[in-house]
Order: C-alpha cells, then structure tokens, then sequence
C-alpha cells in the first residue's frame, strides 16, 4: 500500500508566501492497525537545495563558510554560523547550482564535482530535500574572493581548514550546523581514510 492510500487531505490553507512558502493542511491518516485520524500539520516549502564540501586531500584541507543566519540567532546562538556552501536550485539542476553556489560564496570554480546522497534535514516541518556535494578543490581554482552576493544581503567569511581542526570543531560546539557536520564526517569516513590507507 503506498501512502497515497493511507492519506486524505482535507483541507490546505496558505498562512504565508513572503519569503517562502508556509501552509497549513488538515488530513486524515490511516494507522497500521487500519483506524483513521484527522491530524494538522504545518508545511514550510523553501524548495529543495544543494550543498558541497571542497577537499584537498594533499593538503588535508577543506572549504567553509562562516556567515551570520536569524534563526540560528534568535534560537540562542550568539556567533557566526560555520557551513558547508549551501543553496536553493532555483529550478536548475543540483550540480549546476551547487558549482554556481560554491563560486558565489567561496570563490572557487571546481571542475568535477560528485554527488553523494540526498536527504531531508527536518522533515517533520521542512519539504526541503538537500543533495549533497563533495569536490576536490586545488589552490589555482580560486578565481575571486568569494563572499557571496551582496544584492542577497550576504556576507561571507570563506575558511580554508585542516579536516582535523574541521572535526575538533565539531566537537566543541563551533560547527554545529547538521548539513556540515554530515558533509565532514562523510570525508573522514570516505575521503581522508582512503588517504591514510
């Protein structure tokens, strides 16, 4: 049985559409013991995005960005955000964004780029599906300083860092944000290992 046939939307009511898309929606889901129950749920459609972690396996370096973000802040964290470059598709491809996104905030123009999984970061209220990115980067792609756009209202730091400091920093607390936490865990698994190896 797929969900499909265990769901009857009821009713979808728009409570906002200013900067993305925030929608209320009354439906009818069927347990697995076969009883119905009418639930709400609140949907926050931000379309999906890409993210990417560049590596340089010769110098056991990575690319981050550090940048200021609202809701991180008014959640209690008083400090710059340590990423991976991330960004909306924009309805283009998750590769053809992600290399625009990573030279618009980083600065590099990478050559191949490899994708690795896809996964949904918060799906008990977030649509959005995040494809995931690694690339090796060498020093000669960097074609600009990076930053970001400044017409988006961004700016940012861009961070070259050994993958062990990158790791420590996991674990004291200064990179505590989930896309960038998977992105460097899965280079210590699957990138520098090979390396060590």
């Amino acid at each position: 049985m797929s969900i499909k046939d265990r769901l009857r939307v009821k009713n979808v009511r728009l409570l906002s559409d200013n900067w993305y898309t925030l929608k209320t929606t009354e439906f009818e889901w069927q347990h697995s013991n076969g009883t119905w129950q009418t639930q709400h749920r609140e949907t926050y459609d931000r379309g999906n995005g890409a993210t990417l972690l560049p590596y340089n396996l010769k110098q056991g370096t990575v690319i981050l960005t550090k940048q200021f973000r609202y809701p991180a802040f008014v959640n209690e964290h008083d400090d710059m955000l340590i990423e991976a470059a991330a960004g909306l598709l924009d309805d283009e491809s998750p590769e053809a964004r992600i290399r625009a996104e990573v030279e618009e905030e980083t600065g590099y123009r990478l050559t191949h780029v490899q994708k690795i999984f896809e996964a949904f970061s918060s799906p008990g209220s977030v649509t959005e599906r995040l494809h995931y990115f690694v690339a090796e980067y060498e020093p000669h792609m960097r074609v600009s300083d990076g930053g970001g756009l400044a017409d988006e209202g961004e700016d940012i730091e861009v961070m070259e860092v050994p993958i062990t400091e990158a790791l420590a920093m996991i674990a004291d607390g200064r990179i505590i944000d989930a896309k960038t936490i998977i992105l460097l865990q899965y280079a210590a698994l699957h990138l520098f290992k090979r390396q060590k190896s």
